[in-house]
């Protein structure tokens, strides 16, 4: 037996009209030690609520693998769908997150940080410097974005489309796909 159109429709409505709970991780050596205020995780924060997402989770750690992994599955075990980090992205030797990230994920997906550089590209041609990335942790969708406040939701709006279908996905929830 094969679905109609209009089944297809109503598994997608699921992917779409869900609560997507999120959290956001500022990754930054100086915010954490307070040398500087955090204008990343507003940022996303400010984005995240106007979409109309439940921020559950905010935290500001250093550009250390280990913190940024305990970060990442505290908030997957609170049950964000969605962990938004902003920082440690560049080419600098203190970011590591997408590491920490790649060292933990049970899969990439390689088109988002594709989608995010290309876009980014018609802004600024160092957008080409940039390890933008997501993948599953988890039963959460984690996407790496810029440490830039502008960077980082420019970023989040090219991959936005994709990301209730992709929360929907790695929490084990019926899609259209």
């Amino acid at each position: 037996m094969t679905a109609t159109a209009k089944d297809r429709g109503a598994h997608s409505d699921i992917a779409t009209s869900m609560q997507i709970q999120v959290g956001i991780i500022t990754i930054s050596d100086r915010a954490s030690a307070g040398d500087y205020d955090d204008l990343g995780g507003p940022a996303l924060k400010q984005v995240a609520q106007k979409i109309g997402w439940h921020v559950l989770a905010e935290a500001i750690v250093p550009d250390e693998i280990a913190r940024i992994q305990e970060t990442i599955r505290s908030f997957a075990r609170q049950g964000c769908g969605l962990i938004l980090t902003t920082g440690g992205t560049g080419i600098g030797s203190r970011d590591v997150t997408p590491e920490a990230i790649r060292a933990m994920m049970r899969v990439e997906l390689p088109g988002f940080g594709e989608v995010m550089r290309a876009e980014s590209m018609k802004i600024t041609p160092n957008a080409i410097l940039s390890r933008n990335l997501a993948a599953v942790v988890d039963q959460a969708l984690v996407i790496a974005l810029p440490g830039k406040p502008n960077g980082a939701v420019e970023c989040l709006s090219f991959v936005q489309g994709a990301i209730p279908h992709g929360v929907a996905v790695a929490q084990g929830t019926p899609t259209s796909c």
